[in-house]
């Protein structure tokens, strides 16, 4: 009876396992395709099969730089999506581990709204007039309603050796210190684009919109024979070091990313923070920040190298019923030059102070990784208002690798009137940079001047190629 009951049920199942759902779909389509790039016929398979193994979805290897200090990562990352009649959603969910015991886990949902796109064709011009008004500034702009995007996502991230010298433009290096910082953010942010002029100028404006939790825990470090922070440091020279409170962060703000003639390329970034302590804390501030860049193509064909998408994950370099763009050995050459103009200050009572770990920091890469004053030792120059001058150059060798040359101009000051355009630190770098199909950027720089002597920098971001950052760290 019993083996009548077995035989009956596996004839009843058997056509449900049969039926393969979308998910097991992906995973079978990802083996055909590592398993095809992976043959490993020559030399020449091997860039196929990385691609693959590293880009790949709805699993693949995560890899990158941790920031600076922190060694570098490695992990793994699944990502998914669905389509419904008026939404787009993926799940990034990736974790890794670093060469110093650091490591990052975090979860990413995007939701895209996708509705019918909607065109408001505008009035004909009369013929008469149309001549008249071609060069107009006036000339009404084709209304396109372009999409609304929200991120969601739960983030902690533990840091094994971060480096505090002191507050101030002017800290000795012999302050150095080390300590250990867990972090974890759980929020959402909303891009709503709002206007969008013609094709041959093209404004892009954006509304922002975030909320974080924020719960940060130090530690000393006691591991090697740099003194912990505590050692040299109280709560009255580096805020924040004796409690660290549970933080709600607000922000708000516009961007404006122009292309004008398919030659110069602006990312206009302005936007206000305010940074909630819990009850019976002195550590409530708020901060603006303006951020200009721009970016001008030497060729007509160039790219801007800007950096990343909204529409895609952390873990995405294309929508998932896409590929990830593949190594590009193309002749015509890429190049481009910028200038970049960061302004950063923070707003407090007479009560309150900016905790150290949420101040920002010139100097080597920041914790969010960005570099700044390359020459310096990480995170050389700390405290709550920041001015950042940078000129740069970039240009193709051959196919995905190209040099790079920067230049910044830069200091830090504990109150608004100490910034200024007066007695800036400075430093010089110059390297290769790689951006091979999907993969990460990679950047090796060697940076000098500033008195301090040089710093080597080698970076692989963290994000996939095309794919959005992460959240802020601070």
């Amino acid at each position: 009876m019993r083996l009548r009951f077995v035989l009956a049920l596996c004839l009843v199942t058997a056509p449900a396992f049969a039926q393969e759902g979308a998910l097991q779909a992906d995973f079978r389509r990802e083996g055909e395709r590592v398993s095809e790039a992976c043959k490993f016929t020559g030399a020449k398979a091997i860039p196929g099969c990385a691609i693959e193994l590293f880009t790949d979805h709805p699993l693949h290897i995560a890899a990158g730089s941790m920031p600076p200090q922190n060694g570098f990562a490695l992990g793994g990352a699944f990502v998914a999506g669905k389509n419904t009649k008026n939404w787009r959603m993926t799940w990034d969910v990736d974790a890794v581990g670093s060469t110093n015991a650091s490591f990052r886990a975090g979860g990413y949902m995007k939701l895209i709204h996708t509705p019918a796109q909607t065109i408001h064709v505008l009035a004909p011009v009369p013929s008469g007039a149309a001549s008249a008004n071609a060069n107009s500034s006036t000339h009404p702009p084709s209304l396109v309603h372009p999409y609304t995007l929200v991120n969601l996502y739960a983030q902690t991230i533990s840091l094994n050796k971060l480096l505090y010298f002191g507050l101030g433009n002017n800290t000795p290096i012999t302050g150095q210190s080390v300590f250990g910082m867990t972090e974890t953010v759980v929020g959402m942010n909303a891009i709503k684009p709002i206007y969008e002029w013609n094709a041959v100028r093209s404004l892009n404006m954006s509304l922002l919109g975030e909320i974080n939790g924020r719960f940060v825990s130090l530690r000393g470090n006691h591991s090697g024979s740099e003194p912990s922070i505590e050692t040299l440091y109280t709560e009255a020279t580096a805020p924040g070091l004796r409690s660290q409170p549970t933080m709600v962060q607000f922000g708000e703000g516009v961007r404006l990313k122009p292309n004008l003639w398919g030659r110069i390329h602006l990312n206009y970034l302005g936007t206000f923070q305010q940074y909630a302590a819990s009850s019976e804390s002195h550590h409530s501030f708020m901060r603006w920040t303006t951020d200009l860049d721009h970016t001008v193509s030497l060729y007509g064909h160039t790219q801007s190298a800007a950096a990343n998408n909204d529409e895609h994950g952390p873990d995405e370099c294309a929508k998932l019923d896409e590929r990830c763009p593949s190594v590009s050995y193309s002749r015509n050459l890429n190049g481009s030059i910028g200038v970049r103009l960061l302004l950063s200050e923070s707003l407090t009572s007479s009560a309150n102070t900016v905790p150290f770990y949420f101040q920002p920091t010139l100097g080597g890469s920041d914790l969010n990784s960005a570099s700044t004053l390359a020459s310096f030792q990480d995170y050389r120059f700390r405290a709550p208002n920041v001015l950042l001058l940078r000129e740069s150059f970039e240009h193709s060798v051959w196919g995905p690798l190209g040099v790079g040359f920067m230049a910044d101009q830069g200091k830090v000051g504990g109150a608004h009137n100490e910034i200024g355009f007066d007695q800036l630190r400075h430093s010089f770098a110059v390297g290769v940079t790689l951006r091979a199909g999907g993969f990460p950027m990679v950047s090796l720089m060697f940076a000098w001047g500033g008195g301090e002597g040089h710093h080597n920098i080698f970076n692989l971001n963290s994000s996939l190629l095309g794919g959005s950052a992460r959240p802020s760290l601070f």
